[in-house]
């Protein structure tokens, strides 16, 4: 199948999974980036379902790993900073939006050629084997220790140094939330309205809707909102975006629900009290404490560093699935030497492919 259909198809069915049309606009806008004629990254990073389809075609022996709830779409710009219920700044996964049931090789695979794609444009300064042992030392350490959580105090300063370094501007992140009062008001459904008050710090508040500007890559054309309110001296935000069944249900043509809310609940990790994950809304806590590491900005040590606690973080998330690290540890040890680089290559190189095509056929 070509990309260019594998892509409708698959559009057409996240519609219906929906029940209702996706927007036009932020799908263009989408399409064009999945086109960027020098950087392949937003590409694999917006077209998951691409990634299932050839993952069922070309995992091989992979696919014969043991199972977890994984997190799916898993690559080197899904992890950012949240607060816990007691202020600690953590770190870790921050999008579940594909959650499903697979081997565990799936997201450890793909989080190895999403570093190659990184590279691509010097966006990581690290040899592609080195990034590979770092990702693989790190999930077997944690996945032998049964969890490490990543609370970013007195236990990682390399990494809360990095984080912090990262975190966006207060007084720039409000200004420019705040911006959106300008726009048109917005009147989300029902049950999203019900996800974002939810997440409110306290009832009864004043509560601007609006439609949220673009953000991210693969849930473009989905539904977004934002409830801005004033609260105790200040100004906060929350997002809602519109839950679907994972992509892997789309490529395999069968049924399976949103597992979202079971992937990030029974990882081993301090919470996020403001990520409620539903069946039909996700709604989270948008704030200028919760930011990503710019990989960009990373030496080749600090790039280790951070693909180590990247491997250690995937296997915090399988571990979430029960009485399997030992079946996971006796598969690694299996495996011969160099294989998740020679497996990121090898289901890398369709998608680089599907990338030429697309820019040559949309």
């Amino acid at each position: 199948m070509h990309i260019v259909d594998a892509t409708h198809g698959y559009e057409g069915w996240l519609a219906a999974a929906l029940g209702a049309p996706l927007d036009a606009q932020d799908l263009d806008y989408k399409h064009r980036l999945l086109a960027d004629p020098v950087d392949p990254f937003p590409f694999f990073r917006g077209t998951y379902y691409r990634w299932a389809q050839h993952w069922l075609a070309g995992a091989g022996p992979l696919a014969e790993a043991p199972r977890v709830l994984a997190v799916g779409d898993l690559h080197v710009e899904n992890f950012g900073t949240w607060r816990d219920p007691d202020g600690r700044l953590c770190w870790g996964v921050n999008d579940f939006d594909e959650a499903d049931e697979l081997p565990y090789t799936n997201d450890l695979v793909r989080l190895a050629a999403s570093v190659r794609f990184a590279r691509r444009t010097e966006a990581l300064d690290l040899k592609f084997r080195d990034a590979c042992k770092a990702i693989l030392d790190g999930y077997a350490r944690c996945m032998a220790a049964g969890g490490e959580p990543f609370v970013l105090e007195e236990c990682h300063p390399h990494l809360r140094a990095m984080a912090m370094a990262a975190d966006r501007d207060p007084l720039a992140f409000w200004q420019k939330m705040n911006k959106l009062l300008r726009r048109p008001e917005a009147d989300p459904p029902l049950a999203a309205r019900l996800a974002l008050d939810e997440v409110m710090p306290a009832r009864g508040l004043a509560i601007a809707y609006r439609a949220r500007p673009r953000a991210g890559v693969g849930s473009l054309g989905r539904a977004r909102f934002v409830a801005l309110a004033q609260w105790a001296g200040g100004s906060v935000c929350r997002e809602a975006k519109a839950a679907a069944p994972p992509a892997t249900a789309w490529a395999a043509g069968t049924s399976a629900p949103n597992q979202a809310a079971a992937a990030a609940g029974r990882a081993i990790r301090a919470a996020d009290p403001f990520y409620r994950p539903g069946a039909g809304w996700v709604a989270r806590r948008l704030a200028p404490r919760s930011s990503r590491i710019e990989l960009g900005q990373l030496t080749t040590a600090d790039a280790g560093r951070v693909l180590d606690a990247m491997g250690a973080e995937t296997a915090n998330v399988h571990l979430g699935t029960p009485e399997v690290a030992a079946a996971i540890l006796a598969d690694l040890a299996a495996r011969p030497a160099g294989w998740l680089a020679d497996a990121a290559r090898s289901l890398s190189r369709p998608l680089e492919a599907d990338w030429l095509a697309w820019r040559a056929g949309r």
